[in-house]
């Protein structure tokens, strides 16, 4: 539309791609029709529930999380969760913060909660404290333990790798599977309170904690 001359910035067609604007103040036009622009930023914590995607949209039509959670503002999930894994994922249209947060170097922690088919013995439990060989690296969760009254079929593991799959493939390694993967807490926020599908906005109190986790100035 820019290349074909149909978009205006206040009053002037622009052909260049990657014009920058200012949004709220500058005055867009495509084919003569006013295009509100908005600067909210929205910060967003789902409680994913199963059988939905953690992309804006699916080639083979699967529902999205972006069909569970309803806003005017376009926000995009903060990182990935699996198709079948529920909990705690963010959505946002701060893209500075959301890369932040997705970057290694800022070590997020990500907590989850592993239902497996059968229980860890003490010592594959030990060995996995210590870390397992995944992607020719050692990967050490930074806390471990089995949630009470179990049976030690239930897991809380915390990461800050971002690996494919990473969860499933550690107790993989120990031909454990993972019957259902549940992520309770990212960069320390947590669904509790909020029941599957449902969804809330941050208080600025928790958009201000990540922004500190991160580095980033409270802006």
């Amino acid at each position: 539309m820019i290349a074909a001359g149909r978009v205006k910035v206040n009053g002037k067609v622009v052909k260049e791609l990657g014009t920058k604007i200012t949004p709220g103040k500058d005055k867009i036009e495509v084919d003569g029709k006013g295009v509100r622009t908005s600067a909210r930023l929205v910060y967003i914590l789902l409680n994913k529930p199963k059988d939905a995607v953690t992309t804006s949209s699916d080639e083979k039509g699967r529902r999205s999380v972006m069909d569970v959670v309803k806003v005017r503002e376009r926000v995009y999930p903060v990182g990935r969760l699996d198709r079948n894994t529920t909990g705690t994922l963010l959505l946002t249209n701060d893209g500075e913060l959301a890369n932040r947060l997705m970057h290694p170097r800022h070590l997020v922690i990500k907590v989850y909660k592993a239902t497996l088919d059968r229980a860890l013995k003490e010592r594959e439990f030990a060995r996995l404290k210590k870390g397992v060989l995944i992607d020719n690296s050692v990967t050490v969760p930074d806390d471990v333990y089995v949630l009470p009254d179990s049976n030690g079929l239930e897991v809380g593991i915390a990461v800050h790798e971002g690996k494919h799959h990473l969860i499933k493939r550690i107790f993989e390694s120990f031909e454990i599977r993972v019957l259902q993967l549940d992520r309770y807490s990212y960069a320390g926020l947590t669904h509790r309170g909020l029941q599957r599908g449902q969804w809330r906005n941050l208080t600025k109190n928790e958009v201000a904690g990540l922004r500190k986790l991160v580095e980033l100035s409270e802006g």
